[in-house]
């Protein structure tokens, strides 16, 4: 191997490591579309939208970039009894470089009236984690390091969470814990140095929906997530939503990223949506970019109606 080529290979290993524990660090997965995917992080929003809804959103980040994370959502929600009570469920599929994370979770809201069409909701969340890392896999600068010689395989992380969700029909206040159990993810050849745990990612949403007119709408949002030791993540999004029909928005994330969104109200109960953002940081230069594809469907029935458009 050539001079050249040995540092090629090496700046590339460094930074895609650099790429693994800045990601990896925060541990679930981050959207740029996060207000069409809140029931991942806050059960209380079961229910919400008093009609039965069925959404899915995949998600390639840092495209051509070998490694890169992709993640992919399927999720559900649905009011039952008197509109009340609310379930769903959601089951996601990440991964980046050699670890791959796959979750299925159930969810449970309650809420009480708050006043005149205000509503607060109390949600708990429960699942299972199936958590891998092939180490092994890895081209390394240094083949003989043992640290990456046996894979790690934790094929059951239980985990529970918690969410409350106050909204009515153009505010909404979000707060939650996903996850609240730190389960260890280790293998038998671990030291006590090398062990790592499931952190608890706290999460607070907010957003109104102003009418500028009679045909167009605006709707700021943000959201913040807060995970112990790393540097606190800030997303501040807008949306104009044109006759009803169109919503066209921008993100920032705050010394990470920004982006362009588009979603289209294709029918009463059908959206589509995409997203397209850039990094801001020093990976810009070996990635084009991060795409975002959602699709929503209402199932309406005689007796529940949903309301069009929906604002989240």
């Amino acid at each position: 191997m050539t001079d050249k080529n040995y540092i090629r290979r090496l700046i590339f290993t460094l930074l895609w490591f650099c790429a693994v524990l800045a990601v990896h660090a925060q541990q679930d997965p981050m959207y740029t579309q996060y207000m069409d995917n809140i029931l991942t992080v806050n059960p209380a929003y079961a229910g919400t939208g008093r009609v039965m809804n069925v959404r899915a959103l995949t998600r390639n980040q840092w495209v051509s970039l070998d490694g890169a994370p992709t993640t992919h959502v399927v999720s559900m929600h649905t009011p039952v009894g008197r509109e009340m009570m609310g379930l769903g469920f959601s089951f996601l599929t990440d991964k980046i470089g050699p670890i791959s994370q796959t979750g299925a979770y159930f969810d449970y809201s309650y809420r009480v009236a708050f006043g005149f069409r205000q509503y607060l909701s109390f949600g708990l969340k429960g699942g299972v984690n199936f958590y891998e890392a092939r180490l092994s896999d890895l081209s390394l600068v240094d083949p003989n390091d043992p640290i990456f010689q046996s894979d790690v395989n934790q094929r059951f992380l239980p985990n529970v969470g918690l969410g409350l969700f106050f909204h009515s029909d153009r505010f909404y206040l979000g707060l939650s814990v996903p996850k609240m159990l730190r389960n260890t993810i280790t293998r038998s050849s671990y030291t006590v140095e090398q062990l790592q745990k499931e952190e608890l990612h706290y999460f607070l949403m907010t957003g109104y929906v102003f009418d500028v007119n009679q045909v167009v709408k605006f709707k700021p949002y943000f959201q913040l997530k807060y995970l112990n030791n790393v540097p606190l993540s800030v997303d501040i999004s807008t949306h104009f939503l044109l006759y009803d029909k169109l919503w066209l928005g921008a993100m920032y994330r705050v010394g990470d990223a920004v982006g362009g969104m588009m979603q289209l109200q294709v029918t009463d109960q059908f959206k589509v949506g995409y997203s397209y953002d850039i990094t801001s940081s020093d990976l810009n230069s070996f990635n084009r970019g991060t795409h975002e594809i959602l699709v929503s469907y209402d199932f309406v029935s005689s007796r529940r109606r949903a309301h069009s458009p929906r604002y989240f």
